[in-house]
């Protein structure tokens, strides 16, 4: 069929769905549709895999990306649509051209930023909006300032123009074609309207989001989404219910499979608690060591920016050197992509449940946390944050949760060397950490510090002169920044009476990049820890898997702490050597790995078992059911506690009924 014989087809179906006065809304799906196709074929050139256009897989993100792309556009056309439908059927049709245009140029300009945006995302992320773009629509200051400074605004806001311009130039005939005088009246209007809401409506309630699902490649699901769909789809669905949409199993028998997992190590000394069947009695191996404490999570520091992973480029000569001279861990995991969920590991040791980290979700206060842990032994936890505190709700999870809450607010103006739209940099953090524990020593008081750091992070700047990489250049100058100013710290914590008697731990929150071929892609989720304390910890290698949620057990056995523990995690030196998993979640799938297998959970009770090294789906087997049924006991369980109460603190628990 020619050129003019596809426009004619068009032409003639606007003319049917969309009469007289509704051409516009027909005309506005139609350049909605086109700029969504465009965005979609960028976005797979963008994302430079080759077999993505071979042509069975192809003609499946195509088509199905159609259909999302048709479920988003039926709302878009509703404005247009509202307005064909109340405005007299003819008067003032010059007027009502007018407005059809200027609110045509007010969507055109939304379309074109959001196309824009999703290559921005898609370069962070591999992925079109989930829970992220909803969780910086929240923190528009951070998320614009970040922009701001990361971005050159004035040529992408004059490509925006541009490209606006271009849409309406191809468009404005056809909008205002809309205007001319119509016969229909308004009862006629009136059923065109119900029909344009009711599609809209259905588009809602019946379009799922496993339609996206039908090819194993992840970026081909990624390909076929559509990118408001996927907002506000992220956006209606950013709380999960795990026992409704997830595997699961007996409740009991769910506990039952953690107790298992606790027990493959050797005797546990469970309580009998009812309200949390694995909370147990942990018997220190020898006198406690009343050691301070200085956890520093760092952001986006992946293991293999680190030399002792491999990296050539001498980004991290400070943390090297850590790491011979203390306890190096090789095979950590984090739990998930963002700092929300490394805060929750770290503090809570638990698994990732669906949805938003428990950091930031109601009745997350009075919780099981290694802070209260710390506390019931006389020291002071503190967390120490360089930027401000209410993002990603740190102050209230960490006030409500027994700690000092510090944040950039205590730095004098003239204490701060520099600062972007995330926080001061890490040196300046550092100095005011140095200055709060002096004030804990000074005070006879033991603490626990957790520290994190805000530097590495776009827009990857910091203070001038301090290494070799110049600011605003590159994420691999923040990790060396972020490395020049650990090392400073801990020289210049040398100095402090505190030192000899403090116990070190660096971690990241989570990886640089989420971005990899598959859901749970291992190299995206592998971090570095290190411990050190010279006088009381000797250097070793620990090449045990294990996760993020581990680091809180370790670090209290490393003190021969006796305890009451309702923490998910256990400790890397000794359960650890006999039991090495590790558990990971990206948005709404959550992961399980062991033994060379990883077990993926995904909503509508799906479960993938694959080759964790290769990403091959493996045939049923009795390994694979097994690792299943331990994977649903950690998630089905830790989403069971949360839920009922049951990892308060003991004497503030409040019950609250399974539901």
């Amino acid at each position: 069929m020619s050129t003019s014989g596809i426009r004619r087809l068009v032409e003639t179906a606007l003319v049917r769905l969309f009469p007289g006065s509704f051409r516009a809304a027909g005309t506005m799906l139609i350049v909605f549709l086109g700029v969504s196709l465009l965005t979609r074929i960028g976005l797979a050139l963008f994302n430079g895999e080759a077999v993505e256009f071979l042509p069975w897989r192809l003609a499946g993100w195509l088509s199905i990306g159609t259909l999302y792309d048709l479920a988003a556009g039926v709302f878009l056309i509703l404005p247009f649509a509202l307005l064909a439908w109340l405005w007299p059927a003819a008067r003032a049709r010059r007027a009502f051209g007018i407005v059809n245009v200027a609110v045509a140029v007010v969507a055109l300009a939304g379309l074109a930023f959001c196309s824009v945006s999703e290559f921005v995302f898609w370069n962070e992320f591999s992925s079109r909006f989930n829970f992220i773009a909803v969780d910086y629509l929240i923190y528009t200051r951070e998320v614009i300032g970040n922009i701001r400074e990361s971005y050159p605004m004035t040529p992408i806001f004059a490509g925006l123009g541009a490209v606006t311009a271009i849409l309406l130039a191809l468009s404005v005939r056809s909008l205002w074609r809309a205007s001319a005088p119509s016969s229909a009246g308004f009862g006629r209007r009136s059923l065109y309207m119900a029909g344009y809401v009711a599609a809209a409506l259905v588009s809602f309630a019946v379009v799922p989001a496993s339609w996206k699902e039908f090819s194993d490649s992840v970026q081909a699901q990624q390909l076929a989404g559509n990118g408001p769909w996927e907002f506000f789809h992220a956006f209606n669905t950013n709380e999960i219910d795990y026992d409704r949409f997830y595997p699961t199993l007996p409740i009991d028998q769910a506990y039952l499979e953690l107790r298992k997992e606790f027990t493959e190590a050797g005797p546990v000394q469970f309580t009998g608690s009812a309200t949390l069947p694995i909370e147990r009695r942990i018997t220190g191996a020898g006198p406690e060591k009343r050691l301070n404490v200085v956890l520093i999570s760092v952001e986006s520091l992946s293991a293999d920016y680190l030399g002792k992973f491999g990296n050539p480029k001498g980004l991290t000569p400070n943390l090297d050197r850590l790491a011979d001279a203390g306890l190096l861990f090789t095979q950590l995991y984090a739990t998930g992509t963002r700092t929300v969920r490394g805060l929750e590991a770290l503090a809570l040791s638990l698994p990732p449940t669906p949805g938003h980290s428990v950091v930031k979700r109601p009745n997350n206060e009075n919780l099981h946390t290694i802070g209260e842990v710390f506390a019931d032994k006389g020291y002071e936890p503190l967390y120490l944050y360089g930027g401000y505190g209410y993002f990603d709700n740190m102050e209230h999870f960490f006030g409500s949760n027994g700690y000092t809450f510090i944040d950039r607010t205590a730095i004098p103006s003239a204490d701060i060397h520099y600062e972007n739209i995330w926080g001061v940099a890490d040196e300046d953090l550092f100095s005011l950490t140095l200055r709060e524990l002096d004030r804990r020593h000074a005070a006879g008081r033991k603490f626990f510090a957790h520290v994190m750091t805000t530097s590495n992070h776009r827009p990857y700047t910091y203070p001038d002169g301090r290494i070799d990489i110049p600011p605003h250049t590159s994420a691999e100058g923040a990790v060396k920044y972020t490395d020049w100013a650990i090392g400073n710290f801990i020289e210049r914590a040398r100095a402090h009476p505190w030192f000899d008697d403090t116990l070190f731990v660096i971690v990241a929150d989570h990886c640089a990049a989420a971005r990899g071929k598959t859901d749970l892609p291992l190299d995206r989720f592998h971090i570095p820890l290190l411990v050190y304390a010279p006088r009381h910890v000797a250097p070793a290698r620990i090449d045990t898997v294990a996760s993020q949620i581990d680091v809180a057990p370790t670090v209290l056995a490393l003190l021969n702490f006796s305890y009451v523990s309702r923490f998910f995690g256990q400790d890397i030196l000794t359960e650890g050597k006999s039991h090495q998993r590790a558990v990971m979640a990206n948005y709404q799938t959550v992961g399980y790995l062991e033994n060379g297998m990883l077990v993926e959970l995904r909503p509508q009770r799906r479960v993938r078992v694959v080759d964790a090294a290769t990403g091959k789906e493996l045939a049923p087997s009795e390994p694979t059911h097994h690792f299943t049924d331990e994977a649903i006991g950690y998630y089905q369980g830790a989403s069971d506690a949360f839920r009922r109460g049951a990892l308060r603190q003991p004497g503030v628990l409040i019950p609250r009924p399974v539901e």
